[in-house]
Parts: C-alpha cells; structure tokens; sequence
C-alpha cells in the first residue's frame, strides 16, 4: 500500500467530538486493551487533526473539531441509515439508503456500480447492502454503499472536520499504536494507512511522539441500519428435521416472514414451488444480511439439496433463495427464480454461507437486486451453466462480498456493471459471457464513473479490507456504456487470459481515486493498487492510472494490446513487463515509470513511450 492511498471504515456509532469509539466485533481484546493503558495517563493531549504533509515518520496537521451532522425531516441525511434514493448500487433511489452496497449505474459506487446500499432503491426501499447507481455498483456508486449514505455524500449523523488555524508536527514510532475505524468494528494499522486528507485522532506524549492513531471516517455516525442483532423474521412454513419433499408449494404473504425455511436440518426438495407474494420488510438490512421475508432460507447448518424449483417474489427483501450461516450449504440445480422488487436478489450469500447453483434461471426486475448477490459475512458461492439477469439499477449480474467461481454461465446486467467486486473477496469467471450496461451514476454526478466491471471499497464494513481478486479466462465480457474496468479506493489483483473483449469507449482500465462522496476513502487518498496479469490476451484500449494510484501489468505468452498508457502524461507509478511473445501497440504518447522487456516488441505507430520522463520510442 502507498503512503498516498488510505482504506478506512467509518464506525456506525455516533461520535462526540472528544471520545474515540472503537465500535463492533472487529476490535481485538489486546489491541483495546492495549490502545487503553497507552492513552490514560496522556489523554490530555489526545487531539482532533486532519494531515496536511507526510514525510517519513513526521506528520503535519491542522489541529480542529469534529462536528457530528444531524439528520433533518428532508431526510439529509436521513436516520437509521436510510437514504433517499438508493439501491444496491447506491444509486439514490427514493426510499431507505441502500445498506452497503452503492448504487451507482454500478457497483463502484458511482453513484457507484455495484449493489447500492442496503435500503434504498428508487421509488422506495433502496436495496440493503447493494449500492443504486444505474446498478448494484451504486453509481449510484458502485459497489455496495456506506450504508446510510444520505444525499450529498455524507452520511446522517457523519462529522465534519473543522480547522481551528493551530497546525503540529508529530512523529510516529515503532510503538505508535494504529487503529482503522470501521463500520462495525475497527483493525490495526500501519504507517501507510496515514495519509495527506486523512482525520486522526492522536496521542501524544511529552516528547511529542505519537502514542496511538486512531483513523477517522467522517461519513461514520448514522447508526447500523439493521437491527444490530441477528434478525432472520419469522416463517409460514418451517423444516428442521431431515426429510425429502416432492412437489410442493409454500407461500407466504407475512410481514418480515420466509414463504420457507430450512433450520438445522438436511432435507431434499424436489419440484417445489415458493411463492412470496405479499409482506412488508421492517428492515432492509436485516433482509440483505439475515434473510428477513426471503422466498426460501435456509440457515444454522442446515442442508438443503433443491432440483426443479419455481421460486416467484414480489416484496422488499425477497431473495429467491438465502444461505445464510458457517455450515450451511444449498445445492440448487434446474431451478427457475423470478423477483419483482427491490433488494431482492436472486440467490443471496451471507453470514459464511455456501451456495452451488447449477443451470439456473434468474432473473431480478428492481434496484439493489443482483442475480447472483452476497453481502455481509460473504461465503462461498460456486456456479455452473444458466442465465442470470437484472433489469434495476444498482443490480450488476455479480454483487461480490465474497468467493464467487462461475463457469459457462450467461451474466447481463441491462442497467448496471456487470460484475461489482468489494473489499478482500473474489470473482473467478471461466468460459462465461459477461454484459454490463450501467445508464446512470448516484444523482447524476458527473464526478462519478460509468463502468463495467468495478472493483472497490466501500467502507461500509460488509467486506474486509484488503486485495480482491478478479480472473476471467476464456468467453466474453461486453461494456455497452462507459469503462471496461474501474478500481478505486482497494488493492486488487486481475488476472485475465484468452477473453473476448468489447468496449463502449476508449477506456480499457481505469484506476483512480474518488471524490469521496459516496464514504469510499479520504479524498485525494483513495486511489488503486493494482496488479494485471494479461495471459494469451488480445485487448485494446486506453489505461489511465492517477497519481493517488499504481499499476503493475505483465503482459505474457502471447498477449496482444493495442492502447495508450497515461496519454497525458500525468499519473501515478506504473510497470510493464513485456514478455518476448507479446506485443504492444501504442495508440498515443504513453507514460510509464518502468519498462521490463525488448522495445523491438512495442510498435512505436508514430507516437513515443516515455519510461521514467526518458523517450525510449
């Protein structure tokens, strides 16, 4: 990670401007226990600022306060983590904020793309968890958004940060204790986590060294959307002993209510048919992580083998099928799943859950709605064969929150990123063709960014930090607006060999910081990190890294790229390895810091490669 780019969550309780709350489950025993002795004796020189320089070990601040927003009845931003206008993709739909996910005509966040929060869709509940944005990437943004993002990019109940004109100097050491905030719970960090933009609250002692670093999120406040607690709703009919079922049918019309649900128990369920027909969701959230008034749920490690199923949805929160839980598993073959309304995705993964879907038939019609959807707690989902399709914003074919494998699948998002990734998880796609057609970003904020497939942080705690993982290998991945690839605000890895690639512009990868607006990272500080392995790969396009950002990309065993890197000149630090077997065509003046390979392989096609400011073409 680069001293410029900076990862933080937000902690969901309301902060005093004095008082640092580790909130959550994150927080280890030690490292509390360990921040507490430090800061006792010196907590009269704890402070409030906000990093003006980083050189080395010495930081420079502007000391100030914090003021804590409060939600108005405009809903600016609105309570409980409720956001007009949202949806998985985050994309401000009218209704609740999504809750974690961003909308975004994608995921990103942008009005992201991705699932929009969780809460908000247009025109009513936005989807818990996925962001709005024209998508699940909450482009809205993309990406899953801030749950509880209220207009205007702060969050009800989020600070802001106000100078005071007194400006310090402070070093850290080896024995500085460093703290990140989240969502719902807080981890350790490092030197690389501070950086110019970022709010501290600092410890000090007589020497003026820092004793402990707490890094703040000024979007955190607002309060957990959900209920704070596990909260799965009640059910109309109810398996917990082993058991085989033929050609059934099971509806439910029953306020935060499962039509079924499988508890504990290893059952068969062939040819059965759910019907979720009626039944408000009191909570969105809960709906998107627990699996409050889904069609089916199955959940405390339970089994549940399903072959020839109708699964039909027509409410708020209804999932088709829900795993939810560390042991629990549903093997779902040739089955058929519809829903009609927001947050309600096709099969949903959360809480540790595994989920093995093969030759399905999903399709999703609202907002924070994706086909194949996690969200908190992630899991691991694996998929073979089928269709699976979205019409909403904020609904991208894959809303990722964990390890998503799918192989000879047919993925289309009709109005949103195709695939959104968030935090440390994965997307392993094998033979698979891909359409993402993200039409909208969060309120129309041209500042945001229209892509295909998004891969981010959303700092709403539904995904870990850390690298996430993106592999396509053989089948196509179609963009019909905007971007091919969009990273922001995360370190990731992307590996990608023999794919069919079709771009909507000029824009192959883009990786770059964000104005924040959405909660994902300190502005100026929440850039990308990324690594791109391009194997026995033909594709084209420009890669545009900013300077808050960094590349890494081996092209090898064959690979063929026609494009410009940084045309302009400005950007970040980039490295291209080129292998004796690939090629590189230049499109434009292209500006790069390192060059591992033999320029005899690039075709200058009258422009020049600069390497480190020096022409070498």
């Amino acid at each position: 990670m680069k001293w410029k780019k900076l990862v933080t969550l937000g902690c969901v309780v309301v902060m005093t401007v004095s008082s640092v709350t580790a909130c959550g489950s994150n927080t280890t025993e030690n490292q509390t226990v360990e921040a507490t002795e430090q800061s006792e004796e010196n907590q009269s020189d704890s402070v409030i600022v906000q990093v003006t320089a980083v050189e080395g070990d010495q930081i420079t601040a502007d000391v100030g306060t914090l003021t804590t927003a409060s939600a108005d009845a405009s809903g600016n931003g609105a309570p409980g983590g409720e956001a007009p206008g949202g949806d998985d993709s985050g994309n401000g739909a009218p209704g609740e904020a999504p809750s974690g996910e961003a909308p975004g005509g994608d995921n990103s966040g942008n009005g992201a793309p991705g699932e929009a929060p969780s809460g908000d869709a247009p025109g009513g509940e936005a989807p818990s968890g996925e962001a709005p944005g024209g998508d699940d990437s909450g482009n809205g943004a993309p990406g899953e958004a801030p749950s509880g993002d209220a207009p205007g990019g702060q969050m009800p109940g989020g600070s802001s940060f106000e100078a005071s004109g007194e400006s310090i100097t402070f070093t850290l050491t080896d024995d500085t204790a460093i703290t990140l905030e989240y969502l719902q719970g807080s981890d350790e960090g490092n030197a690389d986590d501070i950086a110019v933009g970022s709010v501290l609250e600092v410890v000090l002692d007589e020497d003026n060294q820092a004793v402990s670093v707490t890094v703040r999120n000024l979007n955190a406040g607002g309060g957990f959307g959900g209920s704070g607690e596990v909260t799965n709703g009640t059910s109309a009919n109810t398996i917990t002993e082993d058991t085989e079922v033929d050609s059934e049918t099971y509806t439910s019309t029953g306020d935060d209510e499962n039509a079924l649900r499988v508890d504990g128990a290893t059952v068969t369920l062939k040819d059965i048919t759910i019907e979720k027909t009626a039944g408000s969701s009191s909570n969105t959230e809960d709906g998107d992580f627990y699996g409050l008034n889904a069609g089916l749920l199955v959940l405390n490690g339970a089994t549940a083998t399903i072959t020839g199923a109708t699964v039909n949805t027509s409410v708020t929160n209804g999932n088709g099928v829900f795993s939810y839980g560390e042991g629990t598993v549903v093997n779902i073959s040739d089955s058929t799943i519809r829903t009609t309304e927001n947050n309600s995705g096709g099969i949903q993964t959360t809480g540790g859950g595994t989920m093995n879907a093969t030759n399905l038939d999903v399709e999703t019609q609202e907002n924070s709605a994706a086909a194949i959807r996690s969200d908190r707690g992630g899991g691991t989902v694996n998929v073979d064969g089928g269709s699976y399709v979205t019409n909403g914003t904020g609904s991208p074919a894959i809303y990722c929150t964990a390890d998503i494998s799918v192989s000879d699948a047919t993925l289309t998002a009709n109005a949103s990123e195709g695939v959104v990734v968030e935090g440390k998880n994965s997307v392993a796609l094998t033979d698979c063709e891909v359409t993402g057609n993200m039409s909208n970003t969060y309120n129309g904020d041209s500042d945001e960014n229209i892509h295909c497939i998004m891969i981010y942080q959303s700092m709403s705690g539904d995904a870990d930090v850390g690298e996430a993982t993106f592999s396509a290998e053989g089948g196509s991945i179609t963009a019909k607006t905007g971007d091919m690839f969009y990273i922001t605000n995360t370190d990731c890895e992307i590996t990608l060999k023999d794919v069919a690639f079709t771009l909507a512009n000029d824009v192959f990868l883009r990786v770059e910081g964000n104005s924040s607006s959405r909660g994902w990272g300190t502005e100026g500080a929440n850039g990308g990190d990324v690594t791109l392995t391009a194997d026995s790969q033909e594709f084209t396009g420009n890669i545009l890294v900013d300077e808050i950002s960094s590349l890494a990309l081996t092209m090898k065993n064959g690979t063929s790229y026609e494009g410009a890197i940084n045309p302009d000149g400005d950007g970040g630090t980039v490295d291209v390895t080129l292998d004796d077997n690939s090629t590189w065509t230049l499109t434009g003046d292209s500006y790069i810091t390192s060059f591992d390979g033999d320029t005899s392989n690039i075709t200058a096609n009258g422009y020049h490669l600069y390497v480190n400011g020096e022409q070498v073409l």
